[in-house]
Formats: structure tokens, sequence, C-alpha cells
């Protein structure tokens, strides 16, 4: 594979010369852990439904992460090459990206929510040559789902399942053979490490071409973003990160699983939200801090309410992917005795803003943050001008952080030549240098965090056969933030409930998070004189009707 990630080298020169690009990768980062806390559990991977946890030293996950590497490349996978990873949060995620940096391989972590549709697509765009899926999560069947795919994914050389049967399991082939031991390991180990600069993940991200593009990352990038983001959390050595979030997501991944190793700190993962375990974690690890959206907050400040069992070693809360209610940060903030710390970024970026630890709990749910060292922000009108504090306009952002560019997609990086990248979000910042997301430029609902494509949701909807006319717009939710209602227009003589929708979309493989929950039927959608739907008036329709149809 070939990465086209022209936007990294234009500014290599400058991060370097101030100090944003740190030049380590992963890779130093594991061995320096490994050398100075060998004996220290750098993680404790958790599996909610059996109650097992499983926890590894730094000096474990090293030889881990060798071993695995060895493994990868017995599979012929080498430098540059896609391993794609449709894990839940766990060991074998953290292992499958060390390894991967070991020999410089490219990870492209995938949702465990994807299915035929959206994993065709990435697999066939990325060129994966290996894919490692679970045998099952969640009551789902992953390998039966991935081998009605491979007729046409020619390119997708090896399935590896994680607790599977045989000798293509992820025991077999990557974690229980001593493939560090081999003649060849040490070969393999120190000639096949990336640079610094060379694309070490792979994200994909929804955006307003209706398909996935994928989102280049560097081991710079990434680092710039973690080291900043720590120090203004003043997170250090002795903290114990919970991510609950999908390390599938910028989220998880970066604060996680990077992070921690950044920090020589410990990590805590539990692969399936619950709020009940997440705070039984919290008091037996000792956690100090954890990163959510907005609904997990809700979640575990009602669960220590309810209980009446503190998480006194909870320090820190940090919040993103949708507005912080204000009650709700005044609530958790009592109940958990933390502070509650507003946040906004991008898969291409991580976090960009985020408010200070001392800053007045207004700010959690006011502002989305003031940007992290590193980082420029601008507001401009339509013509590009920028517009004077308060105003309302486009958001442009420069940071050291800024991705690659998108994988076989340069035409859509949407960056100028001075470095600014058009975020399509719409935002105001204020006189103190505080912003607040105001709506979004691109057609992407956020449902409890996750990010629904809607164009390509659209067009699946005109296949059906009742369907003459439909949209996808949002419409608020207590506890998600968003959730999606199909507004439809039906061709004469044609009905249509949400159920059967729903069973359409289900049989063209969309993730359940991404079908809309509710639907409404109109005689007509409203457009423009060029037949453009206008979707404020829909929404504006919404907010004054009550649901015809409700999941």
């Amino acid at each position: 594979m070939e990465f086209d990630a022209v936007l990294i080298a234009p500014r290599r020169a400058e991060s370097i010369a101030r100090g944003w690009w740190p030049d380590r990768t992963i890779n130093d980062l594991l061995d320096d852990y490994a050398t100075s806390h060998p004996n220290k559990v750098a993680l404790t991977a958790v599996q909610a439904e059996s109650g097992v946890q499983q926890p590894f030293t730094s000096r474990q996950l090293a030889v881990l992460a060798d071993r695995a590497a060895v493994g990868l490349a017995r599979l012929g996978v080498g430098r540059g090459d896609v391993v794609a990873c449709q894990l839940p949060n766990g060991w074998q995620f953290v292992v499958t990206y060390l390894a991967c940096s070991r020999i410089g391989a490219v990870m492209n972590p995938l949702m465990h929510i994807f299915r035929q549709r959206e994993l065709s697509f990435m697999l066939r765009h990325s060129e994966a040559r290996v894919l490692i899926v679970p045998q099952r999560f969640r009551g789902f069947d992953y390998p039966s789902m991935v081998d009605g795919l491979r007729a046409d994914l020619p390119q997708l050389e090896h399935v590896i399942v994680a607790g599977g049967p045989g000798p293509d399991s992820f025991e077999a082939r990557l974690s229980d053979p001593a493939w560090e031991r081999e003649s060849d390991a040490h070969e393999i180990l120190i000639t096949c490490r990336p640079g610094p600069d060379d694309v070490t993940q792979l994200m994909y991200t929804s955006g307003t071409t209706g398909e996935p593009k994928g989102v280049m990352h560097t081991a710079n990038t990434c680092l710039s973003n973690i080291a900043a983001y720590a120090s203004r959390l003043r997170l250090g050595s002795a903290d114990v990160v919970l991510m609950g979030s999908p390390m599938a997501h910028q989220t998880g991944f970066m604060y996680g699983l990077m992070m921690p190793f950044y920090l020589q700190a410990s990590a805590v993962t539990l692969d399936v939200w619950n709020a009940a375990t997440a705070a039984a974690l919290m008091r037996e690890h000792g956690v100090t801090f954890s990163m959510a959206s907005t609904p997990f907050l809700t979640d575990l400040a009602r669960e220590v309410a309810q209980s009446g069992m503190p998480v006194p070693s909870l320090r820190t809360f940090l919040c993103a992917g949708a507005p912080i209610p204000g009650p709700l940060v005044e609530q958790a903030s009592r109940t958990l005795g933390a502070k509650i710390i507003s946040a906004w970024g991008m898969t291409e970026n991580g976090a960009v803003t985020l408010t200070l630890p001392d800053d007045d709990d207004e700010r959690a749910c006011t502002t989305d943050g003031t940007p992290l060292p590193g980082v420029e922000v601008k507001v401009t009108d339509a013509s590009g001008a920028t517009l004077p504090a308060g105003s309302e306009g486009y958001l442009w952002l420069r940071s050291c952080s800024n991705f690659g560019g998108y994988l076989k997609r340069p035409q859509l990086n949407a960056t100028d030549g001075d470095g600014w990248f058009d975020t399509g979000d719409m935002a105001r910042i204020d006189a103190t240098g505080y912003l607040r997301i105001t709506g979004r430029s691109k057609d992407v609902i956020i449902r409890g965090g996750e990010n629904i494509p809607v164009v390509e949701i659209e067009s699946l909807l005109y296949r059906h056969p009742a369907v003459a006319m439909a949209a996808i717009v949002a419409y608020p939710d207590d506890r998600l933030g968003e959730r999606a209602c199909a507004v439809v227009a039906l061709k004469s003589g044609q009905a249509l409930e949400l159920p059967a929708l729903v069973d359409f979309l289900k049989g063209c493989g969309v993730a359940v998070q991404y079908i809309p929950e509710r639907l409404e039927i109109r005689d007509a959608l409203p457009t423009t004189p060029s037949g453009k739907v206008q979707k404020f008036r829909l929404r504006q329709m919404l907010a004054e009707a009550r649901p015809a149809s409700e999941a």
C-alpha cells in the first residue's frame, strides 16, 4: 500500500523546531516503560459479561508485542501493509496495535458495530491483508459475516479470530507461539520498525461525501496531541485511566491505548459500557481519569447517586461528542466529586479544545474549551474572511496533530496552503478564546458520540420501493444528544411503517446504530428551487410535531 499522506512533509520542519512533534513512536514508549517499570501493571482488560479481568505488566505487553509482530510477519505482513481489527476493547486490540507498530504495518481499527455494507467498503478501500475479529461479541457471529464478504475481497489474505478454534485463531497465530524466540525474530523486529512520520493508524470517518474517508495518522501527529492533552489535564504516571469508549474511535485509541504508554500510567479497559461495572472498577483500581461521550457521564452519575457508593479516586471526567447540559455538570460534579471537562475534537485531529481544570463549572456547559498548545482556531464567513469574537461562522483549525490526509482522496483533504483545515462545523469563539460548536455544515448526525453517515443512509432509503423522496435529520434526545429521523414522501398508493423501514435497512447490512429511530411521512418535502431538500424546515417541523412513528 502506498500512503498519500501529503500533509505531513510540509509542516515537519516547523513542528520539530517548535517542539510539537516528539519524533518518537509507540515502540519507543513501550520500550521505555518496559525498561523503567517492568513489573507495573500497564493494562487491565475487563470483559463486562463474564467479569474476567486480565492484568498485564509493561514487560508482558512488550513480549506479546514482539511475539505477535513476528507472527504477523509469518503471515506475510510487512511495512506499509494494513491490518484491520474489528475487536472490542481488550488486550488483543492493544497487542495488535503494538505488534503492527513493531513491523511498520498500519492498523485500521473498525467499530464492532459495522456490518457487511460498511465493512466491505473499508476493507476494499484500505486493501487490508489481514482482518482480526472476535468469535462472538454481544451475541453476533463475526466470522460468519466475514465469510460472506471474502469473495469480493481478493486482497484479504487472512482472517484471524480472537477466541476462535483452529489454526487461524488469534492465539494460534499470534499470542501463544513464542515467535519472539525464533532465530530471525530480532532482525524482523529491528529492521522493519517505522519512523515517526510513517502512517501508523488508518481510521475511517463519515463525511459529506456519504462514503467513509480513511484518516491517516502518524506517531508524530498522535503523540503531539497526547502530550498537550495530558499536560492540560495534569495527568502523570500515577494516574489510572478507565476507557469504556471503543478503542476503534479516536477517543479510545489515543487516550485509552496510546496515552497510558506515554505517561507510563495504568489503563483499565472495558469492552461493554455498564455504569455499575465502571463504578466498581473505579473503586477497585483507583481510577483517576476517564473520558467518554455525554451519555456515559449521565449513566455513571445516576449509578453512583442511586447506589450510594462513591468513586473517591476519580479526579477528572472528560466529555466530548455532544454538549453537556448544565444540570448534568452540576449533578455529576456533586455526585462524583470529579471535575467535569468539556472538549471538542475530530478523528482528523484528536482533541482540539478543552476547558481547563481550574475553570468554573459553567465553562463546561457553555463552551467546548480553548485550544490546546500547538492548535489555532478561527471562524470565517463564506468568503474566508476572519470574523470578530462572538460571531458565528465556519470553523477552521491549524494543528500540530492535523492528520496526514485522506487515503486515496487527497482532493478531499480540505487543508489550504497555510495549513488551515476546514472542519465542516459552524462555531463561535468568544473574546477569551473559548470555542462553542453551534452546528455542522456537513450533513452528519451525532448519536451518543457516534457519527451517522446521513448521505449514505438516505441513498439506501431511495432504493425502497415505497419511497419517492427521503431525508434524514436529527431530533434532540436527552441522553444521546441526537437521534435520527427519516422524513419520507411516499409513491402513490404506497404505505410504510418504521418496523418495515428498519428491516429494509438491516437487510442492506446497515449497522443498527445508523438506522433512523423515528419515521415521519409527509405528502411532500420542502425544497429549494433547484430541488434540494430544506432540512432546516424539516427540523422545524419535527420540533412542532408529535412523532408519527418512533422506535
